[in-house]
């Protein structure tokens, strides 16, 4: 026998699809567009760089903080990236204290493979002495309030306050803080599945009722830097590169209206 929770989701899927059919989303949106997006900078002072992204009622909050270390023995004249992710219990119902639950990694994890991949950080300029000194750079990443694709506004929120990092001067006080060397600006774009069809940035009940999602980062020349599926569905080989496509159209407009051009401004 099916409960009230049992048919409550099964009646928003088919509402869902209904309107679906019609062309439209429960917000209005078009397929391929994007709730109303805000970015931030520089909003925590004891951070070396900072920013916070609205994605409609989604809000993540990223800080980046450097602190001397140890280069890694295989790559000796370069810095080092550690990219971790938190799972508010104030963001979400679903959300518990406690370690890192699984689906906070696996996020963390696309938004450092982007950065990495795409050569975000010229992570030479971050070697003080080879071999025995370099900049470690914490990417800390906080969700306040989950309404839905989370993973692209962890990776805005990420890169925009990379681009707004001050790296401090290591001359025994001579010289000032040099923004930190960046060469790319990746953008991550989350394309829903439901129904046949394909939609950018889902929200939480379009997450809800999805049969899969993919998220695409690409950097400023259109090259992929990474790819995550979440979801039992398949994709054909026409849906893929219709996805991929699309994401990369939505990053290209991402980056031109929020990236480009950004700054640390004190």
């Amino acid at each position: 026998m099916k409960t009230m929770s049992d048919v409550i989701p099964t009646l928003k899927r088919d509402y869902i699809y209904n309107l679906m059919v019609k062309g439209k989303r429960l917000d209005g949106r078009g397929f391929e567009d994007f709730r109303d997006i805000k970015l931030e900078t520089n909003v925590i002072a004891k951070a070396e760089g900072s920013a916070k992204v609205t994605l409609g009622k989604t809000q993540v909050l990223v800080g980046v903080k450097l602190q001397t270390g140890t280069p890694f023995a295989d790559s000796r004249d370069e810095g080092v990236i550690i990219t971790n992710l938190e799972l508010n219990p104030i963001a979400s119902p679903s959300f518990e204290p406690g370690p890192p639950r699984e689906e906070a990694i696996e996020m963390a994890r696309v938004v450092d493979r982007g950065i990495r991949e795409s050569g975000a950080i010229d992570i030479n300029k971050l070697c003080i002495t080879e071999g025995e000194s370099v900049w470690i750079a914490f990417i800390d990443i906080h969700v306040l309030n989950d309404e839905g694709n989370l993973i692209d506004a962890s990776c805005l929120a990420a890169i925009g306050a990379l681009m707004t990092t001050m790296v401090p001067n290591e001359m025994a006080g001579v010289g000032e803080d040099a923004p930190l060397a960046m060469k790319e600006m990746p953008v991550g774009v989350t394309i829903a599945k439901i129904g046949g069809k394909l939609m950018v940035d889902p929200g939480r009940d379009e997450e809800a009722v999805c049969e899969t999602k993919l998220t695409v980062v690409s950097s400023s020349d259109g090259s992929v830097n990474g790819m995550q599926k979440i979801g039992s569905a398949s994709l054909t080989e026409d849906e893929l590169l219709e996805a991929i496509e699309l994401a990369r159209k939505k990053a290209e407009e991402i980056r031109e209206e929020f990236l480009v051009g950004l700054e640390r401004k004190d």
